[in-house]
C-alpha cells in the first residue's frame, strides 16, 4: 500500500481521537477561539522542537524556504483557522445539520481549487469515486432537518456557514500541499515536518495576537487547561504531520476522499464505546465511502 493511502488513513484516525478528546476540553468553557488556539499552542512548540533536533543531528538538511512557501503556508494557515470557527458556529445554530451536509461537500471543492491553483485536475474516473465517496458521507451524516425547504436551504446561514467552511477547508488543503511541494527536500515525511513546524508556528503566534487583542485573559484560560488541551495538540499535530506527508505525495483530492474513513472510525468507536447498533443507513453510507476510497487506491 502506498505511503500516502497510509499517511490519510492515520491522520484520520488522530482526527478521531482528538474530536474525542475535546469533549473533555468543553469542560473548561474556553471560546471556540479559544479552543482551536489550543491545537496550535500544544503542538506548534513539538513540531518545531523535533526539526530543530533533527537540523542539530544533521539527520534533515534545512533548506531555504521561498516566498511562495510562506504565502502558501499563510493562507493555508489562516484558511484552516476560519474554517474551524465557521465550524464551531455551526454547532450553535438550530438548523447545523443544513451547514455540516454542505461541509461534506469540501471533497469537491478541494478539486475545482486544486485546479485553479495548482492546475491539477483528476481524472473522469477518479472524480466517480469522488462523487461516491461525498454520496456516502453525506448517507452517514443522517437526514437533513432545516426550517427552509427546497432551494430555500441554500440560502440559509447554515449552508452559508457550511459552504465557506468547506471551501475553506479546500483551500487549506491545496495550500498546503503547495507550501510542501516548495520545499527543497527528497524524503516526503522531511518535507511535511518543514511544512508542521512553519505553518503551526504561524498560526499559533497569529492566534496569540487576536486572542490578546480581542478576548482578554483566553490564553491564559487555554495555558491552564494544559492536562487536557496538551493531549489536543498531540494528536492535532500527528493528524497534521500525515495530512502534510499525504499531501506532499497526492492529489489533495485523493487525500481528503480517503480521509472521509474518519466517519467510519467515529461510528465504530460509538458503537465499540457506547455500545449503540448501526444502522441500514449508516452501513449503506460506509459502503458507499469504502467503495470511493477503495476505487482510489486502484486509480492511484
Amino acid at each position: 500500500m502506498e505511503l500516502w493511502i497510509i499517511a490519510s488513513v492515520a491522520a484520520a484516525a488522530f482526527q478521531t481521537v482528538r474530536f474525542m478528546l475535546q469533549k473533555h476540553l468543553a469542560q473548561v468553557k474556553l471560546s471556540a477561539a479559544g479552543a482551536t488556539f489550543a491545537r496550535f499552542v500544544y503542538s506548534a512548540p513539538i513540531a518545531a522542537a523535533i526539526l530543530l533536533t533533527l537540523v542539530a543531528l544533521g539527520q534533515v538538511a534545512l533548506p531555504a524556504l521561498s516566498w511562495a512557501f510562506w504565502g502558501y503556508g499563510i493562507v493555508g494557515g489562516a484558511a484552516q483557522i476560519t474554517a474551524t470557527v465557521c465550524t464551531v458556529m455551526l454547532f450553535g445554530r438550530r438548523n447545523f445539520a443544513v451547514g455540516m451536509a454542505f461541509i461534506k461537500t469540501e471533497v469537491l471543492l478541494t478539486v475545482l481549487i486544486g485546479i485553479l491553483v495548482l492546475g491539477e485536475a483528476v481524472s473522469a474516473l477518479g472524480m466517480a469515486a469522488i462523487f461516491v465517496g461525498v454520496a456516502g458521507v453525506l448517507v452517514l451524516s443522517g437526514p437533513i432537518e432545516a426550517n427552509q425547504q427546497g432551494w430555500r436551504r441554500f440560502l440559509s446561514p447554515s449552508a452559508a456557514l457550511g459552504l465557506l467552511a468547506g471551501a475553506l477547508f479546500g483551500v487549506s488543503a491545496v495550500c498546503y500541499r503547495g507550501a510542501s511541494l516548495q520545499v527543497a527536500l527528497d524524503a516526503p515525511m522531511q518535507r511535511a515536518l518543514v511544512t508542521l513546524a512553519a505553518v503551526t508556528a504561524m498560526q499559533m503566534a497569529g492566534m496569540w495576537v487576536w486572542l490578546k487583542l480581542r478576548e482578554p485573559g483566553e490564553v491564559a484560560k487555554v495555558l491552564s487547561a494544559w492536562r487536557s488541551a496538551g493531549f489536543i495538540g498531540l494528536t492535532s499535530m500527528g493528524g497534521t504531520f500525515c495530512w502534510f506527508t499525504a499531501f506532499t505525495l497526492q492529489n489533495a483530492a485523493y487525500v481528503k476522499t480517503v480521509g472521509q474513513i474518519e466517519l467510519v472510525f467515529g461510528i465504530l468507536g460509538t458503537v465499540l464505546i457506547f455500545r449503540e447498533t448501526i444502522s441500514r443507513r449508516e452501513y449503506l453510507g460506509m459502503a458507499l465511502l469504502a467503495a470511493s476510497i477503495v476505487g482510489l487506491i486502484l486509480l492511484a
